[in-house]
């Protein structure tokens, strides 16, 4: 009874129309302040701001024209080794002695090079086309390296002229020298095989662990340049390592992408 009286008090009592009337707190409109610019600050970044990537993969140093599994012309038994590992080569320079039922024939190297790799020893019996050496396509010990990046081919076409490329070499510990620094010279059109790889390496086990995830697609970086370090190549480090570089050594390569506008990620 107390409440039906409080209600009918309320009802006869006139309309407060002169008290000002709050919509929202001044917390609530600070609040409502900051989202907005939050808003509108996020809308203008994703249009003209951007977003760098990269893509990693396995890398290793060579010199441009690659390598060259060198194969016997003959079958036999091998009676002396004529060339020696790290050797440099002429072309058509004897590299085995091989006796056949016809006589001792020579196996000589097929392009200027540096040996890599003997497969063949004194007194080993060996069949025609057997791999018995790994030369390495370089006419000068002088001339400069490259590095190889196999990259998987959906992030190939990603890739835009001369774009930057950090190297992790294995040989170099990368806390204390810093990582090898590069830029993208050229990017294959299409995938290449293991046997693809391992012919370009003469190594069938590189061949092999390069393509482990698929046919990948090879970049060729040239790295760059700079007199003050003993390597003759620029370091993420001021000196770079005390030491020179040598070809067929591993690495991983970070190849810089295209920049993005986050505004492209919702676009179809």
């Amino acid at each position: 009874m107390q409440f039906r009286q409080q209600a009918l008090a309320k009802l006869q009592s006139p309309e407060e129309l002169d008290l000002p009337v709050r919509f929202a707190r001044p917390q609530g409109w600070l609040a409502l302040s900051v989202t907005v610019v939050v808003m509108a600050a996020a809308s203008v970044w994703a249009v003209t701001g951007s977003v760098a990537s990269t893509v990693s993969a396995s890398a290793i140093l060579t010199h441009g024209q690659g390598s060259y599994i060198l194969q016997s012309p003959v079958a036999g038994q091998v009676t002396a080794v004529l060339a020696e590992e790290g050797e440099q080569l002429p072309a058509n320079s004897p590299v085995l002695k091989v006796r056949t039922s016809q006589g001792d024939t020579v196996v000589r190297s097929v392009a200027a090079g540096r040996v890599t790799a003997l497969a063949a020893t004194i007194g080993q019996i060996i069949q025609t086309g057997a791999n018995v050496a790994a030369v390495e396509k370089v006419a000068h010990t002088k001339d400069p390296l490259y590095a190889t990046v196999y990259v998987p081919a959906e992030n190939a076409a990603s890739i835009p002229a001369h774009a930057a490329v950090d190297l992790t070499v294995s040989s170099v510990p990368t806390q204390e020298y810093g990582v090898l620094r590069g830029h993208v010279k050229s990017v294959e059109r299409s995938a290449q095989s293991a046997q693809q790889i391992s012919a370009f390496l003469g190594d069938s086990q590189l061949g092999e662990q390069f393509s482990k995830d698929g046919r990948p697609v090879a970049v060729l970086v040239k790295l760059d340049k700079a007199s003050g370090t003993k390597s003759g190549y620029k370091w993420s480090s001021k000196d770079g390592p005390p030491f020179t570089l040598t070809s067929m050594t591993v690495a991983t390569g970070s190849i810089r992408l295209a920049d993005q506008r986050p505004v492209d990620w919702l676009l179809p």
